[in-house]
């Protein structure tokens, strides 16, 4: 009886684990597509050159990725804590041949090295761009540029903002430009 207990107990105790482990993660915007356009958009306020290094935080279907490796010729990752996303991303990135120049990590953006960036892109909450700060500010090297998409980041300056009236889907957008 007691060994039984214990292994039901055990048993409670490893679910509670693996859910506490499942929440690790915590997720800091939900996904909402950005139209071509705006990605497009992003990536040249950006000014993303060939060959350059980016990362997409947060990178839901893998578009801006996507985009910065085929359109832009860089060297480009997203990161993603959405299994689905993750899974639908790389399988068009396979699909296109990109492998070489694209890719997307399944994890949180909060543990992410971001030191070799030359471009990050984000489209995050308020919120959520207050808590990545810290680690953007700790890691990146001076002239590192940030594109914003809609949601400005605290306590920095915009070097740049961008107003897009209409996105061809009837709403506008706003991009902000900073730089380390």
């Amino acid at each position: 009886m007691v060994n039984r207990r214990f292994a039901v107990l055990m048993l409670f105790c490893a679910a509670g684990f693996a859910q506490e482990k499942k929440e690790d993660f915590e997720k800091l915007a939900p996904y909402y597509p950005t139209p071509e356009t705006i990605v497009e958009k992003m990536l040249e306020v950006g000014t993303l050159k060939p060959g350059e290094k980016m990362f997409d935080l947060g990178s839901g279907d893998g578009r801006v990725v996507i985009m910065a490796a085929q359109k832009f010729k860089a060297d480009a990752t997203g990161i993603e804590m959405d299994k689905d996303l993750w899974t639908q991303s790389m399988e068009k990135i396979k699909s296109l041949g990109l492998e070489k120049r694209a890719r997307i990590v399944n994890g949180d953006i909060m543990k992410q090295n971001y030191a070799s960036a030359d471009l990050v892109t984000v489209y995050l909450l308020p919120s959520s761009n207050d808590k990545v700060r810290p680690i953007l500010e700790a890691q990146l090297k001076k002239g590192t540029r940030i594109v914003s998409h809609d949601f400005e980041f605290s306590g920095w300056t915009a070097e740049k903002v961008e107003h897009v009236e209409d996105d061809g889907e009837g709403r506008s957008h706003t991009i902000y430009l900073y730089r380390r």
